[in-house]
């Protein structure tokens, strides 16, 4: 995933929920993917997929149980 994808996904989320909360992150030695936070936090993995010359972008998100215990 290149730097300008990177950038284009943040900016996409942020307009996409009317906020500046997220943030795409570069991963060290892994090209397909990037990380996404929101407020600081880890909230999953935005992978880049490529499919008959067509490219998507898929985001990943594991909630935990415990996690869904607090609310």
């Amino acid at each position: 995933m290149t730097d300008l994808e990177i950038k284009q996904i943040e900016e996409y989320l942020n307009k996409k929920f009317n906020t500046t909360g997220f943030e795409a992150v570069k991963r060290k030695s892994i090209d397909d993917s990037c990380e996404i936070l929101f407020d600081n936090e880890f909230i999953g993995l935005m992978y880049v997929e490529v499919d008959e010359g067509e490219k998507s972008y898929q985001f990943h998100m594991t909630i935990l149980k415990e996690d869904l215990m607090e609310i």
